[in-house]
């Protein structure tokens, strides 16, 4: 017998009751992609309320590089509560902050010296690394990238780059954010090589800065070195190296949006590190806090140090009991040999999908790096048409035989793959079993 459990259909009756419940109390705008309703957790196992079993590929978005409830975080979080819940970081000083800030500034890639600021989530965080940017360089200007996320607050709204989904009726949005491509080889455009492509993605970096905004103008360039909500497309090394060098030459600070893609996520601790480019600021949260709500600004302490005294600050940001969860979870990521279970989920993603690709002309493309793979459908392999109806029933197929997954992508025609980085491969390899024979499945349904 494997690692799923199911002892009714998905959705069980008590997980369709809380359903019923949820449309009734909670704002219909909140989506919900698996209709499973959730008891308990642990590693990369889930079991609903209909006492069913599931392997978990979502990982709460990213959220869970060390899995579901893990034994030292549980405790941390439990003698933590015992002594000190709340107090507020602008209030008193506490060891927890401190203690995170400093585990933080040890981990920045850079030459050094590093402060920290935390956070309670990802747009906040990423919002807090504009104000450091601009307060730094007394400029507004803030670059950012087709295929983007950054978050849902007004600011992170204007950096992100999907309408339809994430900003439809929100407007408007505020000003000084410039957006450019980012080369997506997978959709190298028709009669150019990839090293064609990318010469022009290039260029037209430089082109920006005559036609867009001037370099005088700009306070920060921010770029996710591993497009999350984009579709999981790894931005090619030489394109960060030629952002460095901008920020280099017109004083901007570089962000690395890490809050997916850090954290441990791709097998190192940031996925920037892959390229060798230091950012001046990192976004961390998601995967940090190994499910509790914390984010954090980490990089160069003249930059940290820009804002006036009270600039900034956060009611909740860098809570006690979310602290302690991080330190623990930075403790498994930095223990002996962690970081580089990665790399196997990487290629047994890779051994299971690649040779689909033949079977299955949907699929498109396999991609990703560590423990943050995707793989992307299309209706023809040659024209690429986004197939997000497929992933739809892909997901919606995944669920009733107990694997948790979510989409991704511009085009939301990709599924994602974010399990805990220790995930038994035995287990990995049973739930990517079952999504492989669910796009054998729809592809034969659909097509």
């Amino acid at each position: 017998m494997g690692y799923i459990q199911l002892k009714t259909a998905i959705p069980g009756p008590r997980s369709r009751a809380l359903m019923e419940r949820r449309a009734q109390a909670v704002t219909r705008a909140l989506a919900q992609a698996n209709p499973i309703a959730v008891a308990k957790a642990h590693g990369a196992l889930v079991e609903d309320v209909d006492g069913n079993i599931l392997i978990d590929l979502a990982g709460g978005i990213g959220a869970l590089g060390v899995g579901h409830t893990p034994k030292a975080v549980v405790e941390a979080i439990k003698a933590q509560a015992e002594n000190l819940i709340h107090m507020c970081a602008i209030v008193a000083n506490y060891e927890p902050y401190v203690a995170l800030a400093e585990a933080l500034n040890a981990l920045y890639p850079g030459p050094g010296p590093a402060k920290t600021l935390l956070a309670n989530g990802g747009a906040e965080a990423v919002e807090n690394a504009v104000k450091l940017a601009r307060a730094f360089t007394g400029r507004a200007g803030v670059m950012v990238f087709e295929g983007a996320y950054h978050g849902r607050t007004n600011l992170t709204m204007a950096m992100t780059s999907k309408y339809a989904l994430f900003k439809k009726g929100f407007g408007p949005f505020a000003p000084e954010v410039y957006r450019l491509p980012v080369p997506n080889l997978y959709r190298t455009p028709p009669g150019m090589t990839q090293q064609e492509y990318l010469d022009w993605s290039l260029w037209n970096l430089e082109n920006a800065l005559v036609a867009h905004i001037d370099g005088s103008a700009l306070a920060a360039i921010v770029i996710e070195p591993v497009l999350g909500e984009g579709g999981f497309i790894p931005v090619p090394h030489a394109f960060l190296r030629k952002l460095r060098e901008i920020a280099d030459r017109t004083g901007a600070v570089l962000i690395a949006d890490e809050v997916q893609s850090g954290s441990g996520r791709t097998g190192r601790m940031w996925a920037i590190e892959h390229s060798g480019v230091v950012p001046d600021l990192i976004v961390s949260a998601k995967s940090l806090g190994a499910g509790m709500p914390i984010s954090a600004v980490t990089g160069r302490a003249e930059i940290l140090d820009a804002p006036h005294v009270g600039g900034v600050g956060s009611t909740y940001g860098g809570n006690p009991l979310a602290a302690v969860a991080a330190l623990e979870a930075l403790r498994i990521l930095k223990s002996p040999g962690f970081l580089a279970k990665a790399q196997d989920i990487e290629a047994k993603v890779r051994e299971i999908f690649e040779p689909l690709k033949e079977e299955v002309p949907a699929l498109g493309d396999v991609r990703g790096i560590g423990a943050m793979m995707a793989l992307e459908f299309v209706k023809d392999p040659k024209t690429k048409e986004p197939w997000p109806e497929f992933v739809l029933e892909l997901v919606r197929r995944n669920a009733e035989k107990g694997v948790i997954t979510i989409r991704a992508g511009l085009y939301s025609n990709a599924l994602r793959f974010l399990p805990p980085l220790d995930i038994p491969l035995d287990m990995l390899e049973e739930g990517l079993s079952v999504v492989a024979e669910n796009i054998r499945e729809v592809y034969a349904t659909l097509a």
